[in-house]
């Protein structure tokens, strides 16, 4: 479905409260080539309801998905500490699973490789699953099989049929950005062997809530899951939650270990328990809890807005690191514009020489932010902040200082 969403797509409940509404906004990543393509650029709601059913967050408007993942931007092998992160998990899931060379493990939204090249290191098959081309293609050049697909149920069938069922099924980061919940999840159900594991890891809906990180709304995240939530589209398909681990990822992430719900040799583990109940206590299960959200959004979007005016009045040049996705959905929300930031330089070179939609900042390569020597440097990924200002350390040289935004904007020498 593209258009106007009116029911939940979890549940079928209806969408009553708005939680976030950030106006109209380009697609996340969709960066513009050249200047003549601005004419083209194409704008959508971007509204955060809530279910009052099942209490998934969700957009209210779903963009297609090819629009969206066709021509995709984001490579995951760009940033250090996500490789480390990638790097640990496998080790530990190894160990936990018990994987070896009979092993398959598959990963949905597979990405450039970045992750499932750790298991073929260690000797155990693998499969990734992704919808772009792009990043598809740097994932073979580096050994790693990928099937260029929207993953669901027919896929999984397909996979299945061939004998080609999986002991870990992984989804890092991906929930979220699947339209198709329901058909999502009966793939999963499918393509997972009988004793088999799934972990799957998304921003926690607790933590956007608590620290303001409205900027990780997006059309590409269909939905924002708690685990009040999610268990309940699980249970759906015939799987279930058993273990759960935070992360600090994104702004604050859980890990969900979930299996068959016929499975009898797990138990709900007392982390798992102790997120129900903070969730609770939290009020996730409230609609009120979400209708408060708004205010905070006003206050984080007037604190930008007040540092970068202070900036323009006292002559001091500001500029952007970090082409992330919940940095053009930050900007956007705030109006912000090249007379306020010059432009915003980024690792990437699939994004370099590019515009940021919507702003059409001008992306640049890292060095360039070095030649210019801007007074300040906003960092848009702030949940990578301690691994960029260590790479732009060189700026303290010429005085430069560096800026987060959320959830208030805050300056650090």
């Amino acid at each position: 479905m593209v258009g106007p969403v009116s029911h939940c797509r979890a549940c079928g409940g209806r969408l009553t409260v708005t939680m976030a509404d950030l106006g109209l906004q380009p697609a996340s990543n969709a960066f513009i080539a050249n200047p003549a393509a601005i004419q083209e650029e194409k704008r959508y709601p971007l509204r955060a309801k809530v279910c009052e059913s099942c209490k998934l967050v969700q957009v209210d408007y779903d963009v297609a998905p090819e629009e969206l993942f066709g021509n995709y931007h984001y490579f995951s092998s760009y940033s250090d500490d996500w490789l480390a992160h990638a790097k640990a998990y496998c080790d530990m899931a190894r160990r936990r699973f018990a994987l070896d060379s009979s092993s398959l493990v598959v990963e949905l939204a597979s990405n450039d490789g970045y992750l499932l090249k750790n298991f073929l290191s260690m000797g155990i098959p693998v499969l990734g699953i992704d919808p772009s081309d792009t990043v598809a293609a740097a994932a073979e050049k580096i050994g790693v099989p990928t099937l260029v697909e929207f993953f669901g149920e027919k896929v999984a069938g397909e996979l299945a049929g061939q004998g080609r069922q999986a002991d870990l099924i992984i989804g890092n980061n991906v929930l979220a950005h699947v339209p198709q919940l329901n058909d999502f999840l009966a793939g999963i159900a499918l393509l997972l062997r009988p004793n088999g594991n799934v972990t799957i890891e998304f921003p926690h809906l607790l933590e956007l809530i608590e620290h303001v990180e409205f900027d990780t709304i997006y059309h590409e995240h269909y939905s924002y899951f708690s685990v009040h939530a999610i268990e309940q589209v699980f249970a759906r398909h015939g799987l279930r939650l058993y273990d759960v681990q935070r992360l600090p990822t994104h702004g604050g992430s859980l890990r969900i270990f979930a299996a068959h719900a016929a499975r009898s040799d797990l138990e709900d583990s007392a982390a798992l328990r102790e997120v129900r109940a903070q969730e609770g206590a939290a009020g996730l299960v409230e609609l009120a809890t979400y209708a408060k959200f708004s205010k905070r959004v006003e206050e984080c979007r007037d604190s930008l807005l007040t540092f970068l005016a202070a900036a323009k009045r006292e002559g001091k040049r500001v500029a952007a690191y970090g082409a992330a996705a919940k940095g053009n959905t930050l900007l956007n929300f705030c109006g912000v514009t090249v007379s306020d930031i010059a432009f915003v330089a980024d690792r990437s070179p699939h994004k370099q020489g590019k515009f940021l939609p919507g702003t059409h900042i001008p992306v640049v390569a890292p060095e360039e932010l070095m030649r210019a020597k801007p007074d300040y440097v906003l960092i848009l990924p702030w949940n990578l902040r301690d691994e960029i200002r260590q790479q732009l350390d060189g700026i303290k040289a010429w005085g430069g200082r560096f800026v987060t935004p959320v959830p208030v904007a805050r300056i650090y020498s």
